[in-house]
C-alpha cells in the first residue's frame, strides 16, 4: 500500500467524525434457506437514477453478510420516527414484546409501517476493507409519507422542518 495511505486513524476519533453525520435509520433484510435476516445500518444510499440503483455496506463479519450473498436481493426498510425499538432489534438487543412484522415484495421481505421501502436484486459486490458494498438495481419502491427515524452523534433524533424550500438544484440533481 502508498505511504500516503498507510496514515493510522484513531479509530474512536472515526467513529466521532462519521457519527457527526445526521442520517436516516435503515433495516437491511433478505431472505434466504427459508430465514428472514435483517439488521439496522445508516450505510445506505442511492447509486444511480438510470438505471435505478442503490447501495449498501455490510460488515463482513456481520450475520446478514452471506444471507445477502446466498440470496442475491435485499430490502430497504427506511423507518419511521416511532420505529426506534425496531432499530434496537435489529442491532441485536433484546426488545420485549417486539415481532417485526414483514410485507413480501416477490422474495424480499419489508418491515410493515416504515417511512418507505425498496426492493433491490442484487447486481454487484465489492471489497471494501472489512465491508463489503453492495449494489443493487432496485425492482420496487414505496414511499409513506411518514417523518423519518434520524440517528446524530449516537443519538435518536427528528427533523425540525424549515420554512425555506431546498434549492431547485438539488432536485435537478436527482
Amino acid at each position: 500500500m502508498n505511504d500516503k495511505h498507510s496514515a493510522v486513524v484513531d479509530v474512536g476519533l472515526f467513529r466521532k467524525v462519521m457519527g457527526s453525520f445526521a442520517t436516516g435509520v435503515t433495516v437491511i433484510s433478505t431472505q434466504a434457506h427459508g430465514e428472514v435476516r435483517g439488521m439496522t445500518a445508516n450505510a445506505f444510499m442511492s447509486g444511480s437514477l438510470d438505471p435505478p440503483l442503490c447501495v449498501i455496506s455490510v460488515a463482513t463479519r456481520a450475520r446478514l453478510h452471506p444471507y445477502l450473498v446466498e440470496a442475491g436481493h435485499f430490502g430497504v426498510s427506511i423507518l419511521a420516527k416511532d420505529q426506534e425499538k425496531l432499530s434496537l432489534h435489529f442491532s441485536g438487543r433484546q426488545v420485549a414484546d417486539l415481532a417485526p412484522q414483514f410485507v413480501r415484495v416477490g422474495r424480499t421481505p419489508l418491515l410493515a409501517g416504515a417511512c418507505a421501502s425498496i426492493a433491490a436484486e442484487i447486481v454487484a459486490h465489492y471489497d471494501c476493507g472489512d465491508h463489503s458494498i453492495f449494489v443493487g438495481h432496485i425492482v420496487h419502491l414505496e414511499a409513506f409519507s411518514r417523518a423519518p427515524l434520524v440517528v446524530h452523534e449516537g443519538h435518536y433524533a427528528s427533523l425540525t422542518y424549515s420554512q425555506e424550500r431546498a434549492p431547485e438544484w438539488v432536485a435537478d440533481f436527482w
